[in-house]
Protein backbone atom coordinates (compact mmCIF):
# COMPACT_ATOMS: atom_id res chain seq x y z
CA UNK A 1 0.00 0.00 0.00
CA UNK A 2 1.80 3.80 -0.82
CA UNK A 3 2.22 6.03 2.01
CA UNK A 4 -0.78 8.06 1.07
CA UNK A 5 -4.26 7.13 0.25
CA UNK A 6 -6.24 9.55 1.80
CA UNK A 7 -5.75 13.21 1.45
CA UNK A 8 -7.74 14.88 4.02
CA UNK A 9 -5.83 16.05 6.94
CA UNK A 10 -6.86 14.13 10.44
CA UNK A 11 -8.92 16.10 12.88
CA UNK A 12 -8.89 15.67 16.67
CA UNK A 13 -11.37 13.51 17.74
CA UNK A 14 -11.77 11.90 20.86
CA UNK A 15 -11.43 8.43 21.27
CA UNK A 16 -15.38 7.77 21.99
CA UNK A 17 -15.89 9.15 19.00
CA UNK A 18 -13.99 7.01 16.58
CA UNK A 19 -16.03 4.30 18.13
CA UNK A 20 -13.74 2.13 20.48
CA UNK A 21 -15.98 -1.02 20.76
CA UNK A 22 -15.45 -2.10 17.63
CA UNK A 23 -11.70 -1.67 17.29
CA UNK A 24 -11.46 -3.28 20.82
CA UNK A 25 -13.50 -6.41 19.42
CA UNK A 26 -10.97 -6.81 16.69
CA UNK A 27 -8.32 -6.62 18.83
CA UNK A 28 -9.60 -8.93 21.53
CA UNK A 29 -10.02 -10.99 18.00
CA UNK A 30 -6.80 -10.95 16.69
CA UNK A 31 -5.73 -12.05 20.49
CA UNK A 32 -3.87 -8.77 21.69
CA UNK A 33 -6.62 -8.16 24.93
CA UNK A 34 -7.57 -10.66 26.07
CA UNK A 35 -11.30 -10.69 27.30
CA UNK A 36 -10.94 -10.27 31.01
CA UNK A 37 -8.68 -7.41 30.04
CA UNK A 38 -11.73 -5.19 27.98
CA UNK A 39 -13.64 -3.64 30.60
CA UNK A 40 -10.15 -2.54 31.88
CA UNK A 41 -8.63 -0.89 28.46
CA UNK A 42 -11.78 0.63 27.51
CA UNK A 43 -12.49 2.62 30.77
CA UNK A 44 -8.69 3.87 30.17
CA UNK A 45 -9.25 4.94 26.45
CA UNK A 46 -12.27 6.64 26.77
CA UNK A 47 -12.72 7.68 30.29
CA UNK A 48 -9.11 7.85 31.08
CA UNK A 49 -7.89 9.56 27.76
CA UNK A 50 -4.91 6.92 27.53
CA UNK A 51 -3.52 6.43 23.98
CA UNK A 52 -4.34 2.86 22.99
CA UNK A 53 -0.37 1.55 23.06
CA UNK A 54 0.31 2.95 26.01
CA UNK A 55 -2.96 1.40 27.58
CA UNK A 56 -1.91 -1.95 25.90
CA UNK A 57 1.57 -1.72 27.19
CA UNK A 58 4.49 -3.86 25.98
CA UNK A 59 3.67 -5.83 22.85
CA UNK A 60 5.51 -9.30 21.56
CA UNK A 61 5.70 -11.41 18.91
CA UNK A 62 3.63 -10.75 15.23
CA UNK A 63 1.62 -8.26 17.28
CA UNK A 64 2.95 -4.75 16.53
CA UNK A 65 2.00 -5.51 13.34
CA UNK A 66 -1.25 -6.39 13.78
CA UNK A 67 -2.57 -3.72 15.98
CA UNK A 68 -1.34 -1.52 13.40
CA UNK A 69 -3.02 -3.48 10.56
CA UNK A 70 -6.07 -2.92 13.02
CA UNK A 71 -5.84 0.82 13.78
CA UNK A 72 -4.85 1.97 9.90
CA UNK A 73 -8.06 -0.12 9.26
CA UNK A 74 -10.28 1.15 11.47
CA UNK A 75 -8.95 4.99 11.09
CA UNK A 76 -8.73 4.43 7.46
CA UNK A 77 -5.86 5.20 7.25
CA UNK A 78 -2.79 4.11 5.55
CA UNK A 79 -0.04 1.94 6.58
CA UNK A 80 3.53 3.05 5.80
CA UNK A 81 5.54 2.39 2.90
CA UNK A 82 9.12 2.32 3.99
CA UNK A 83 10.70 2.92 0.51
CA UNK A 84 8.18 6.13 -0.17
CA UNK A 85 9.68 8.08 2.92
CA UNK A 86 11.71 11.60 1.81
CA UNK A 87 14.29 12.65 3.14
CA UNK A 88 14.01 16.22 5.25
CA UNK A 89 16.38 18.51 6.39
CA UNK A 90 15.40 18.21 9.88
CA UNK A 91 17.62 21.19 10.71
CA UNK A 92 15.61 23.73 8.70
CA UNK A 93 12.76 22.85 10.34
CA UNK A 94 14.38 23.21 13.69
CA UNK A 95 13.33 19.55 14.59
CA UNK A 96 15.62 17.14 16.02
CA UNK A 97 16.44 13.67 15.57
CA UNK A 98 15.72 13.06 19.46
CA UNK A 99 12.44 14.11 18.74
CA UNK A 100 11.41 11.86 15.84
CA UNK A 101 12.71 8.99 18.29
CA UNK A 102 11.48 10.34 21.44
CA UNK A 103 7.87 10.50 19.97
CA UNK A 104 8.30 7.52 17.51
CA UNK A 105 7.13 9.23 14.42
CA UNK A 106 8.73 10.81 11.35
CA UNK A 107 7.77 12.83 8.27
CA UNK A 108 7.21 10.97 5.11
CA UNK A 109 6.44 13.16 2.38
CA UNK A 110 5.13 16.95 2.00
CA UNK A 111 2.07 17.60 -0.61
CA UNK A 112 0.45 20.87 -1.44
CA UNK A 113 -2.14 21.27 1.76
CA UNK A 114 -0.60 19.25 4.28
CA UNK A 115 2.48 17.07 5.77
CA UNK A 116 2.00 13.20 6.36
CA UNK A 117 3.33 11.92 9.10
CA UNK A 118 4.16 8.27 10.42
CA UNK A 119 3.82 7.25 13.77
CA UNK A 120 2.97 4.36 16.19
CA UNK A 121 -0.84 5.29 17.41
CA UNK A 122 -3.55 7.29 15.72
CA UNK A 123 -5.24 7.39 19.49
CA UNK A 124 -2.25 9.43 20.86
CA UNK A 125 -3.42 13.28 20.12
CA UNK A 126 0.23 14.18 21.55
CA UNK A 127 2.07 13.46 18.35
CA UNK A 128 -0.48 14.65 15.61
CA UNK A 129 -0.67 18.44 17.82
CA UNK A 130 3.36 18.03 17.74
CA UNK A 131 4.00 17.72 14.20
CA UNK A 132 1.32 20.55 13.21
CA UNK A 133 2.74 22.91 15.85
CA UNK A 134 6.07 22.15 14.26
CA UNK A 135 5.70 22.44 10.52
CA UNK A 136 2.50 25.26 11.10
CA UNK A 137 0.57 22.71 8.91
CA UNK A 138 -1.84 20.25 8.66
CA UNK A 139 -0.71 16.57 8.61
CA UNK A 140 -1.94 13.35 7.54
CA UNK A 141 -1.15 10.48 9.46
CA UNK A 142 0.21 7.14 8.35
CA UNK A 143 0.10 3.82 10.79
CA UNK A 144 3.76 2.46 11.37
CA UNK A 145 5.42 -0.29 13.83
CA UNK A 146 8.24 0.53 16.38
CA UNK A 147 10.82 -1.75 13.92
CA UNK A 148 9.40 0.63 10.81
CA UNK A 149 10.39 3.48 12.38
CA UNK A 150 13.58 2.12 13.61
CA UNK A 151 14.75 1.10 10.32
CA UNK A 152 13.58 4.43 8.46
CA UNK A 153 15.39 6.97 11.29
CA UNK A 154 18.52 4.39 10.58
CA UNK A 155 18.61 4.61 6.89
CA UNK A 156 17.79 7.94 6.24
CA UNK A 157 19.18 10.12 9.33
CA UNK A 158 21.96 8.08 10.58
CA UNK A 159 23.52 7.30 7.51
CA UNK A 160 26.56 9.30 8.63
CA UNK A 161 27.76 6.40 11.01
CA UNK A 162 29.49 4.35 7.74
CA UNK A 163 31.83 7.16 7.35
CA UNK A 164 32.35 7.83 10.90
CA UNK A 165 33.28 3.84 11.74
CA UNK A 166 35.94 4.02 8.84
CA UNK A 167 37.28 6.81 10.60
CA UNK A 168 37.54 5.05 14.09
CA UNK A 169 38.40 1.82 12.74
CA UNK A 170 41.39 3.33 10.78
CA UNK A 171 42.48 4.74 13.73
CA UNK A 172 42.91 1.14 15.28
CA UNK A 173 45.80 -0.75 15.15
CA UNK A 174 44.86 -3.89 16.70
CA UNK A 175 48.41 -5.68 17.74
CA UNK A 176 47.15 -6.43 20.96
CA UNK A 177 49.06 -4.38 23.11
CA UNK A 178 47.50 -2.32 26.16
CA UNK A 179 47.27 0.85 23.95
CA UNK A 180 45.10 -1.11 20.77
CA UNK A 181 43.43 -2.75 23.78
CA UNK A 182 42.37 0.77 25.04
CA UNK A 183 41.30 2.28 21.34
CA UNK A 184 38.98 -0.53 21.13
CA UNK A 185 37.48 -0.21 24.47
CA UNK A 186 36.93 3.86 23.15
CA UNK A 187 36.03 2.11 19.87
CA UNK A 188 33.48 0.12 21.09
CA UNK A 189 31.55 3.31 23.40
CA UNK A 190 31.52 4.98 20.06
CA UNK A 191 27.81 6.00 18.75
CA UNK A 192 27.90 4.11 15.69
CA UNK A 193 28.96 1.05 17.36
CA UNK A 194 26.80 1.65 19.97
CA UNK A 195 23.86 2.13 17.18
CA UNK A 196 24.84 -1.13 15.30
CA UNK A 197 24.95 -3.74 18.13
CA UNK A 198 21.53 -1.68 19.62
CA UNK A 199 19.85 -2.27 15.78
CA UNK A 200 21.58 -6.33 16.05
CA UNK A 201 19.80 -6.99 19.32
CA UNK A 202 16.40 -4.89 18.37
CA UNK A 203 15.67 -6.36 14.80
CA UNK A 204 16.53 -9.88 16.51
CA UNK A 205 13.89 -9.30 19.20
CA UNK A 206 11.18 -8.19 16.39
CA UNK A 207 11.66 -11.21 14.28
CA UNK A 208 11.08 -13.55 17.38
CA UNK A 209 14.93 -15.34 17.73
CA UNK A 210 15.74 -17.17 20.08
CA UNK A 211 19.40 -16.74 19.27
CA UNK A 212 21.64 -14.32 17.63
CA UNK A 213 24.90 -15.65 16.13
CA UNK A 214 27.97 -13.39 15.15
CA UNK A 215 30.36 -15.07 13.23
CA UNK A 216 33.68 -13.50 11.31
CA UNK A 217 34.97 -15.46 8.45
CA UNK A 218 38.45 -14.71 6.07
CA UNK A 219 36.72 -10.80 4.95
CA UNK A 220 33.28 -11.35 5.62
CA UNK A 221 31.26 -11.09 8.79
CA UNK A 222 28.10 -13.23 9.27
CA UNK A 223 25.14 -12.85 11.35
CA UNK A 224 22.40 -15.20 11.64
CA UNK A 225 19.41 -15.59 13.97
CA UNK A 226 17.82 -18.73 15.25
CA UNK A 227 13.53 -17.98 14.77
CA UNK A 228 11.89 -21.24 15.36
CA UNK A 229 14.76 -23.43 16.15
CA UNK A 230 16.24 -22.55 11.94
CA UNK A 231 19.00 -20.29 11.65
CA UNK A 232 18.69 -17.61 9.37
CA UNK A 233 21.12 -15.43 7.66
CA UNK A 234 20.29 -11.18 8.20
CA UNK A 235 21.86 -8.45 7.42
CA UNK A 236 25.36 -8.30 8.46
CA UNK A 237 27.85 -4.78 10.02
CA UNK A 238 31.22 -4.29 7.59
CA UNK A 239 33.73 -6.86 7.97
CA UNK A 240 35.82 -4.15 9.29
CA UNK A 241 33.84 -3.23 12.20
CA UNK A 242 33.95 -6.96 13.78
CA UNK A 243 36.48 -6.15 16.81
CA UNK A 244 34.36 -3.27 17.15
CA UNK A 245 31.58 -5.58 17.62
CA UNK A 246 32.84 -8.15 19.10
CA UNK A 247 34.08 -5.54 21.70
CA UNK A 248 30.70 -3.88 22.42
CA UNK A 249 29.09 -7.06 23.35
CA UNK A 250 31.74 -8.15 25.56
CA UNK A 251 31.87 -4.95 27.19
CA UNK A 252 27.87 -5.17 27.99
CA UNK A 253 28.68 -8.43 29.36
CA UNK A 254 30.95 -7.32 31.61
CA UNK A 255 33.44 -10.00 29.79
CA UNK A 256 37.39 -9.31 29.55
CA UNK A 257 37.72 -7.39 25.96
CA UNK A 258 41.72 -8.08 26.19
CA UNK A 259 41.12 -11.81 26.43
CA UNK A 260 40.76 -13.14 23.09
CA UNK A 261 42.74 -16.54 22.99
CA UNK A 262 39.65 -17.83 25.68
CA UNK A 263 36.31 -18.67 26.00
CA UNK A 264 34.61 -16.05 27.86
CA UNK A 265 30.50 -16.50 29.10
CA UNK A 266 28.50 -13.62 30.71
CA UNK A 267 25.21 -11.93 30.58
CA UNK A 268 23.85 -8.62 30.11
CA UNK A 269 20.23 -6.81 30.25
CA UNK A 270 19.08 -4.41 27.58
CA UNK A 271 15.72 -2.86 27.30
CA UNK A 272 13.53 -3.03 23.79
CA UNK A 273 10.51 -1.94 22.92
CA UNK A 274 9.41 -0.65 26.38
CA UNK A 275 10.80 -4.17 28.23
CA UNK A 276 13.95 -5.90 29.86
CA UNK A 277 15.15 -8.08 27.73
CA UNK A 278 17.80 -10.80 29.67
CA UNK A 279 20.57 -11.85 27.12
CA UNK A 280 23.33 -15.24 27.65
CA UNK A 281 26.61 -14.39 25.90
CA UNK A 282 29.20 -16.76 24.86
CA UNK A 283 32.28 -16.31 22.95
CA UNK A 284 35.06 -18.42 21.55
CA UNK A 285 38.61 -17.85 19.63
CA UNK A 286 37.84 -18.99 15.72
CA UNK A 287 40.64 -18.77 12.67
CA UNK A 288 39.98 -15.19 11.74
CA UNK A 289 38.50 -13.53 15.49
CA UNK A 290 35.68 -14.52 18.18
CA UNK A 291 32.69 -15.87 17.59
CA UNK A 292 29.33 -14.67 19.48
CA UNK A 293 26.23 -16.19 20.63
CA UNK A 294 23.61 -14.26 22.31
CA UNK A 295 20.78 -16.51 24.03
CA UNK A 296 17.76 -14.34 24.18
CA UNK A 297 16.53 -14.98 27.48
CA UNK A 298 12.80 -13.19 27.46
CA UNK A 299 10.74 -14.30 30.83
CA UNK A 300 7.41 -12.21 29.79
CA UNK A 301 7.18 -15.03 26.85
CA UNK A 302 8.81 -17.70 28.87
CA UNK A 303 5.91 -19.98 28.80
CA UNK A 304 5.02 -22.16 32.28
CA UNK A 305 1.63 -23.70 31.63
CA UNK A 306 1.85 -27.31 30.09
CA UNK A 307 -0.80 -27.14 28.10
CA UNK A 308 0.83 -23.49 26.26
CA UNK A 309 4.07 -25.65 25.76
CA UNK A 310 1.78 -28.70 23.95
CA UNK A 311 1.60 -30.88 26.72
CA UNK A 312 -1.84 -32.96 26.66
CA UNK A 313 -3.80 -36.21 26.42
CA UNK A 314 -3.23 -39.32 28.59
CA UNK A 315 0.51 -38.70 28.48
CA UNK A 316 0.19 -35.01 29.95
CA UNK A 317 -2.51 -37.07 32.63
CA UNK A 318 0.20 -39.42 33.27
CA UNK A 319 3.04 -36.85 33.78
CA UNK A 320 0.87 -34.57 36.18
CA UNK A 321 -0.02 -37.35 38.39
CA UNK A 322 3.82 -38.15 38.69
CA UNK A 323 4.61 -35.17 39.74
CA UNK A 324 2.43 -34.96 42.14
CA UNK A 325 3.82 -37.89 43.85
CA UNK A 326 6.41 -36.80 47.24
CA UNK A 327 9.28 -38.34 46.42
CA UNK A 328 10.83 -40.32 43.11
CA UNK A 329 12.53 -39.09 39.95
CA UNK A 330 10.79 -37.58 36.96
CA UNK A 331 13.13 -37.23 33.60
CA UNK A 332 13.03 -34.79 30.49
CA UNK A 333 15.30 -36.11 27.73
CA UNK A 334 15.99 -34.87 24.05
CA UNK A 335 19.06 -33.21 22.19
CA UNK A 336 19.85 -29.55 22.81
CA UNK A 337 17.59 -26.94 22.21
CA UNK A 338 14.26 -29.60 22.34
CA UNK A 339 12.76 -27.46 25.76
CA UNK A 340 14.07 -29.88 27.98
CA UNK A 341 14.63 -26.85 30.41
CA UNK A 342 11.69 -25.06 29.84
CA UNK A 343 9.66 -28.48 30.75
CA UNK A 344 11.77 -28.72 33.94
CA UNK A 345 11.05 -24.89 34.51
CA UNK A 346 7.04 -25.53 33.66
CA UNK A 347 7.08 -28.23 36.11
CA UNK A 348 8.93 -26.40 39.33
CA UNK A 349 6.04 -23.50 38.17
CA UNK A 350 3.50 -26.21 38.89
CA UNK A 351 4.95 -27.17 42.12
CA UNK A 352 6.27 -24.54 43.35
CA UNK A 353 3.94 -23.80 46.99
CA UNK A 354 5.09 -21.66 49.71
CA UNK A 355 4.89 -25.02 52.07
CA UNK A 356 7.84 -26.32 49.80
CA UNK A 357 11.15 -25.40 49.70
CA UNK A 358 12.74 -25.78 45.84
CA UNK A 359 16.28 -25.45 45.14
CA UNK A 360 18.51 -26.10 41.50
CA UNK A 361 21.54 -26.72 40.51
CA UNK A 362 21.76 -25.68 37.06
CA UNK A 363 24.29 -24.86 34.61
CA UNK A 364 23.79 -22.09 33.92
CA UNK A 365 20.95 -20.78 35.03
CA UNK A 366 18.61 -19.65 32.34
CA UNK A 367 15.59 -18.45 34.15
CA UNK A 368 15.54 -16.68 37.18
CA UNK A 369 12.21 -17.96 39.12
CA UNK A 370 10.73 -15.98 42.22
CA UNK A 371 10.51 -18.21 45.30
CA UNK A 372 12.84 -21.18 44.12
CA UNK A 373 16.79 -21.50 45.53
CA UNK A 374 19.06 -21.60 42.34
CA UNK A 375 22.41 -22.54 42.27
CA UNK A 376 24.74 -21.72 38.97
CA UNK A 377 27.61 -24.12 38.63
CA UNK A 378 31.08 -23.02 38.50
CA UNK A 379 33.90 -25.51 37.55
CA UNK A 380 36.23 -22.81 37.99
CA UNK A 381 35.88 -22.96 41.93
CA UNK A 382 34.87 -26.91 41.96
CA UNK A 383 31.22 -26.14 42.41
CA UNK A 384 29.94 -29.18 40.00
CA UNK A 385 26.44 -30.64 40.10
CA UNK A 386 27.92 -33.89 42.21
CA UNK A 387 29.19 -31.17 45.21
CA UNK A 388 25.88 -28.79 44.84
CA UNK A 389 23.88 -31.52 45.38
CA UNK A 390 25.97 -32.91 48.43
CA UNK A 391 25.22 -29.21 49.77
CA UNK A 392 21.53 -28.98 48.89
CA UNK A 393 20.39 -32.15 50.97
CA UNK A 394 21.43 -31.06 54.10
CA UNK A 395 19.19 -28.16 53.50
CA UNK A 396 16.04 -29.35 54.07
CA UNK A 397 14.66 -29.16 50.41
CA UNK A 398 11.12 -31.35 49.32
CA UNK A 399 12.26 -30.80 45.67
CA UNK A 400 15.33 -31.00 43.92
CA UNK A 401 15.96 -29.82 40.50
CA UNK A 402 19.05 -31.01 38.72
CA UNK A 403 20.29 -29.17 35.56
CA UNK A 404 21.58 -32.74 33.57
CA UNK A 405 22.73 -36.06 35.14
CA UNK A 406 26.09 -35.97 33.81
CA UNK A 407 28.27 -38.84 35.67
CA UNK A 408 27.81 -41.58 38.04
CA UNK A 409 28.48 -39.57 41.27
CA UNK A 410 25.32 -36.90 40.49
CA UNK A 411 23.14 -39.93 39.41
CA UNK A 412 24.11 -41.84 43.06
CA UNK A 413 23.25 -38.61 44.98
CA UNK A 414 19.78 -38.14 42.96
CA UNK A 415 18.52 -41.69 43.36
CA UNK A 416 19.96 -41.49 47.18
CA UNK A 417 18.15 -38.11 47.56
CA UNK A 418 14.42 -39.63 45.99
CA UNK A 419 15.12 -43.14 48.11
CA UNK A 420 15.40 -40.11 51.43
CA UNK A 421 11.92 -38.61 50.47
CA UNK A 422 12.78 -36.02 47.51
CA UNK A 423 11.32 -35.17 44.76
CA UNK A 424 14.25 -35.05 41.73
CA UNK A 425 13.90 -33.61 38.55
CA UNK A 426 16.29 -33.62 35.81
CA UNK A 427 17.55 -34.11 32.24
CA UNK A 428 19.50 -36.72 30.28
CA UNK A 429 20.47 -36.19 26.24
CA UNK A 430 18.79 -39.50 25.18
CA UNK A 431 17.20 -40.01 21.61
CA UNK A 432 14.10 -41.53 23.50
CA UNK A 433 12.71 -42.56 26.69
CA UNK A 434 13.73 -46.16 26.94
CA UNK A 435 17.09 -45.50 26.09
CA UNK A 436 17.29 -43.06 29.50
CA UNK A 437 16.91 -45.86 31.58
CA UNK A 438 19.74 -47.89 30.06
CA UNK A 439 21.67 -44.59 29.99
CA UNK A 440 21.57 -44.19 34.11
CA UNK A 441 22.35 -48.26 34.32
CA UNK A 442 25.52 -47.65 31.93
CA UNK A 443 25.98 -44.94 34.37
CA UNK A 444 26.70 -47.75 37.65
CA UNK A 445 23.19 -47.06 38.74
CA UNK A 446 22.06 -50.46 40.45
CA UNK A 447 18.47 -51.41 38.29
CA UNK A 448 16.79 -52.42 41.92
CA UNK A 449 17.55 -48.79 42.70
CA UNK A 450 16.35 -47.56 39.06
CA UNK A 451 13.03 -49.38 39.85
CA UNK A 452 12.14 -47.84 42.90
CA UNK A 453 13.03 -44.51 42.22
CA UNK A 454 12.46 -43.31 38.57
CA UNK A 455 8.53 -42.45 38.62
CA UNK A 456 8.86 -41.67 34.53
CA UNK A 457 10.63 -40.48 31.54
CA UNK A 458 9.64 -37.74 29.04
CA UNK A 459 11.25 -37.24 25.83
CA UNK A 460 10.35 -34.31 23.71
CA UNK A 461 11.25 -32.64 20.40
CA UNK A 462 10.61 -28.72 19.40
CA UNK A 463 8.18 -29.27 16.12
CA UNK A 464 7.90 -25.51 14.31
CA UNK A 465 3.77 -24.81 14.33
CA UNK A 466 2.16 -23.18 11.34
CA UNK A 467 0.60 -20.01 10.86
CA UNK A 468 -2.48 -19.87 11.05
CA UNK A 469 -2.97 -17.39 8.87
CA UNK A 470 -1.54 -18.91 5.64
CA UNK A 471 -1.62 -22.63 6.18
CA UNK A 472 -3.13 -25.07 2.96
CA UNK A 473 -4.36 -28.12 3.43
CA UNK A 474 -1.62 -29.94 1.13
CA UNK A 475 -3.39 -33.98 0.82
CA UNK A 476 -5.64 -36.35 3.25
CA UNK A 477 -4.28 -37.85 6.01
CA UNK A 478 -5.92 -41.20 5.66
CA UNK A 479 -3.30 -41.78 3.23
CA UNK A 480 0.11 -40.78 4.76
CA UNK A 481 -1.28 -41.93 8.37
CA UNK A 482 -1.42 -45.65 6.25
CA UNK A 483 1.97 -45.17 4.45
CA UNK A 484 3.66 -44.70 7.71
CA UNK A 485 1.79 -47.78 9.19
CA UNK A 486 0.23 -45.80 12.88
CA UNK A 487 -2.90 -48.33 12.64
CA UNK A 488 -3.89 -45.96 16.06
CA UNK A 489 -3.69 -42.88 14.44
CA UNK A 490 -6.43 -44.22 11.79
CA UNK A 491 -9.31 -43.21 13.25
CA UNK A 492 -8.11 -39.61 14.11
CA UNK A 493 -6.80 -39.52 10.20
CA UNK A 494 -10.79 -40.00 9.00
CA UNK A 495 -11.95 -37.07 7.16
CA UNK A 496 -8.63 -34.95 8.20
CA UNK A 497 -6.33 -33.60 6.15
CA UNK A 498 -2.65 -32.63 6.52
CA UNK A 499 -1.78 -29.26 6.04
CA UNK A 500 1.86 -27.38 4.43
CA UNK A 501 3.42 -24.00 4.63
CA UNK A 502 2.61 -20.81 2.61
CA UNK A 503 3.97 -17.72 3.82
CA UNK A 504 2.24 -14.78 4.84
CA UNK A 505 3.45 -11.01 5.78
CA UNK A 506 2.25 -12.13 9.26
CA UNK A 507 4.85 -14.56 9.67
CA UNK A 508 7.77 -13.04 7.75
CA UNK A 509 6.78 -15.22 4.63
CA UNK A 510 8.42 -18.23 6.52
CA UNK A 511 4.57 -20.16 6.89
CA UNK A 512 5.53 -20.98 10.77
CA UNK A 513 5.12 -19.27 13.72
CA UNK A 514 6.33 -20.22 17.24
CA UNK A 515 6.48 -24.15 18.24
CA UNK A 516 4.96 -26.68 20.02
CA UNK A 517 6.65 -29.85 22.00
CA UNK A 518 6.16 -33.55 20.87
CA UNK A 519 6.60 -36.09 23.22
CA UNK A 520 6.01 -39.60 24.88
CA UNK A 521 5.82 -40.18 28.37
CA UNK A 522 6.91 -43.90 29.93
CA UNK A 523 5.80 -44.46 33.23
CA UNK A 524 7.54 -46.96 35.50
CA UNK A 525 5.22 -49.97 34.96
CA UNK A 526 5.17 -53.62 36.99
CA UNK A 527 6.24 -55.17 33.29
CA UNK A 528 9.27 -52.36 32.97
CA UNK A 529 10.61 -53.06 36.18
CA UNK A 530 10.56 -56.66 35.55
CA UNK A 531 12.35 -55.65 32.11
CA UNK A 532 14.70 -53.74 33.94
CA UNK A 533 15.87 -56.05 36.27
CA UNK A 534 16.04 -58.49 33.64
CA UNK A 535 19.01 -56.05 31.93
CA UNK A 536 16.38 -55.70 28.84
CA UNK A 537 18.24 -52.83 26.27
CA UNK A 538 16.30 -49.50 25.75
CA UNK A 539 14.74 -50.54 22.45
CA UNK A 540 12.90 -53.91 24.34
CA UNK A 541 11.66 -50.95 26.87
CA UNK A 542 10.10 -48.74 24.17
CA UNK A 543 8.66 -51.68 22.39
CA UNK A 544 7.06 -52.82 25.68
CA UNK A 545 5.91 -48.80 26.60
CA UNK A 546 4.05 -48.61 23.28
CA UNK A 547 2.36 -52.14 23.79
CA UNK A 548 1.35 -51.13 27.12
CA UNK A 549 -0.93 -47.92 25.32
CA UNK A 550 2.11 -45.40 25.31
CA UNK A 551 1.94 -42.90 22.25
CA UNK A 552 5.42 -42.55 20.96
CA UNK A 553 6.65 -39.13 20.67
CA UNK A 554 6.49 -39.87 16.31
CA UNK A 555 2.82 -40.69 16.74
CA UNK A 556 2.50 -37.14 19.07
CA UNK A 557 3.95 -35.40 16.31
CA UNK A 558 1.56 -37.07 13.31
CA UNK A 559 -1.30 -36.40 15.66
CA UNK A 560 -0.45 -32.75 15.81
CA UNK A 561 0.17 -32.62 11.77
CA UNK A 562 -3.09 -34.25 11.27
CA UNK A 563 -4.90 -30.95 13.41
CA UNK A 564 -2.98 -28.59 11.16
CA UNK A 565 -0.83 -27.41 14.18
CA UNK A 566 2.26 -28.43 12.20
CA UNK A 567 3.49 -30.28 8.84
CA UNK A 568 4.64 -33.83 8.04
CA UNK A 569 7.90 -33.06 6.87
CA UNK A 570 8.53 -31.08 10.18
CA UNK A 571 7.80 -33.89 12.47
CA UNK A 572 10.04 -35.94 10.13
CA UNK A 573 12.39 -33.78 10.08
CA UNK A 574 13.25 -33.65 13.65
CA UNK A 575 12.49 -36.96 14.64
CA UNK A 576 14.72 -38.62 11.90
CA UNK A 577 17.55 -36.35 13.08
CA UNK A 578 17.16 -38.46 15.99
Amino acid sequence: MNAVTHSPALRSTSFADAGPDALLEALRSAGVIAPNSLPRVREALVHGGTPLLRTLGTLSGDQPGLVANILAQHFSLARLDEAAVQVFDLESRRLSLKFLKSSQSLPVTEADDHTVVAALDPTDPYVADAWRMALGRPVQLVVATPIEIERVLERLYENGDDEALDELVEAIDDDGSEESVQRLLNLASETPVVRMVNALISRAIDSRASDIHIEPFDGRLVVRYRIDGVLKNVDAPPARSTAAVTSRIKIMAKLDIAERRLPQDGRMQVRVQGKTIELRVSTIPTMHGESVVLRILDKENLPLDFEALGFEGDAAAQFHEALAQPHGILLVTGPTGSGKTTTLYAALHRLNHPERKIVTVEDPVEYQLAGINQIQVKPQIDLNFASALRSIVRQDPDIIMIGEMRDRETASIAVQSALTGHLVLSTLHTNDAGSSITRLLDMGVADYLLTSTVRGVIAQRLVRTLCMHCRVPSEPARGAVDALDLPRLREEAAGAALHEARGCERCAQTGFSGRTVIFEFLPMTDTLKRLILDRKDGRALQEAACQAGMRSMFEDGISKALRGITTLDEVLRVTEES
